[in-house]
């Protein structure tokens, strides 16, 4: 029996809050900084907390692009946003693809070297893209993938570690579903779908959740093989609103990041339920 006691649970709640204000207080003065107008923002020091009237005007500025009144051009974020949107769906959904195939081609195939092979894509780990850029840049540019949604997920698809969680995931299936399954007249790929792929769908979620933030946030990479603004992510158009204009627009600015927390923040609300179950089961 676990004793309650009030005083360690008001300073773990405490904690809690505190953890949290200092987590939000960036994202509100975002918030707060997109409502007010870029001369309100550049004559206030410290930054007003007290909300503006120019919400709408700031994120229709955002979102569609256009001229401001000190003649600065806003790029458009609504396209910025769907390279951004197909590119993380493509990593994500890619990555747990090769990685469900790999770990299923691994426990439950024999062939020569089997482990060699599992070890030789786990010290992969040990290569992440920025180690190995300069060769994938050139091999990427030789195919002609640059400015294209190939060149920007291809190269970040395969995932040493999602494997690595599937592998260990398949070695707690009992043998018996698989002899099941082959008694039943099932062949390989019809017991991958029919029974692995139904027990994995937590740790599925869960992975998804974690690559589609991957893919989101990337900006080495698309920095390198983007030179087209129709294929610039979202992170690329906050860098440039900063640093291409003379004059920053920093309501605009603080209204395009607020725009590019959405579509992470929406994917792990509706994917929290899944995704912490998820993390369970794989630490099980």
């Amino acid at each position: 029996m676990i004793e309650r006691r009030p005083v360690l649970d008001f300073f773990s709640h405490l904690v809690l809050i505190l953890g949290v204000l200092v987590v939000m207080f960036p994202v509100l003065v975002a918030l707060i900084g997109s409502t007010q107008t870029a001369d309100q923002i550049a004559s206030s020091h410290p930054l007003s907390l007290v909300p503006g009237h120019n919400f709408l005007h700031t994120y229709q500025l955002a979102l569609f692009g256009g001229k401001t009144a000190s003649g600065s051009t806003i790029a458009a974020a609504l396209p910025m946003l769907w390279v951004s949107l197909v590119s993380a769906l493509v990593i994500a959904i890619g990555k747990i693809a090769i990685s469900l195939l790999s770990a299923f081609a691994i426990v439950y195939f024999r062939f020569p070297l089997r482990n060699l092979v599992f070890w030789m894509i786990f010290v992969t780990l040990m290569l992440p893209v920025e180690v190995r850029i300069g060769p994938t840049y050139q091999v990427v540019s030789d195919l002609g993938m640059l400015n294209t949604y190939a060149g920007l997920t291809v190269p970040l698809i395969a995932s040493a570690t999602a494997t690595f969680l599937f592998r260990q995931f398949f070695l707690t299936v009992p043998d018996e579903l698989a002899e099941a399954a082959r008694m039943d007249g099932a062949g390989p790929m019809r017991f991958f779908v029919d029974v692995l792929l139904p027990l994995s769908r937590t740790t599925i979620a869960a992975l998804f959740v974690i690559q589609f933030i991957y893919g989101w946030n990337q900006y080495l990479w698309p920095l390198l093989v983007t030179t087209s603004e129709s294929m610039y992510p979202i992170v690329l158009g906050i860098k440039r609103a900063i640093f291409g204009e003379v004059y920053v627009e920093w309501n605009v600015v603080m209204a395009t990041s607020i725009l590019a927390m959405l579509p992470p923040a929406l994917v792990v609300v509706l994917m929290q339920k899944w995704f912490v179950k998820g993390l369970v089961d794989v630490e099980k």
